[in-house]
């Protein structure tokens, strides 16, 4: 496949030496690899990167889009099922880190607010799982909306799943 736009490749490795050796190792190799093989393995990762980003591009193209989205990976590995299946567990693992996140740092909120307003114990009226926000808003309440949100589509804004190409 042609490149949409020609770019000059960096000379030298793209990724750390031990995190290569690290793989080879990994994947059954000897303890020390050779330096040629380290370097190889970083030819055909970085040549691999390149080629389905220019294939994701490729394809929002096609779309008539501007921006390349986590789809458009997904439907260029849509005929490999086993690195289909991996990209879609990671981004399963990412969405639910993000919704840990987002509970923790609603709990540190609601502990700090308590006690700048001088209640004493750390909990809200609602208890611990019916937690009021500062919107006054039940925690499960929001959870409620987001899980409505990514039904009907999502925000629709720029976030991670995007991502701008030429």
């Amino acid at each position: 496949m042609t490149e949409p736009r020609m770019r000059l490749r960096q000379k030298g490795q793209q990724f750390p030496t031990p995190d290569l050796e690290q793989f080879l190792v990994a994947f059954g190799d000897d303890d020390h690899p050779l330096p040629e093989t380290v370097k190889c393995l970083d030819e055909i990762i970085t040549d691999f990167i390149i080629e389905s980003c220019h294939s994701a591009a490729s394809i929002a193209h096609h779309s008539r889009r501007a921006k390349i989205k986590v789809d458009d990976f997904k439907f260029m590995l849509r005929r490999d099922p086993t690195k289909l299946g991996r990209v879609s567990e990671l981004l399963e693992a990412d969405k639910e880190l993000k919704r840990k996140r987002k509970a923790f740092d609603t709990d540190e909120g609601a502990v700090a607010k308590d006690v700048e307003g001088g209640k004493e114990g750390g909990k809200e009226k609602g208890g611990e799982d019916g937690a009021e926000g500062a919107d006054g808003e039940g925690r499960r309440g929001a959870e409620k909306k987001e899980e409505e949100e990514e039904e009907r589509g999502g925000g629709g804004g720029d976030d991670a799943s995007t991502v701008r190409s030429g």
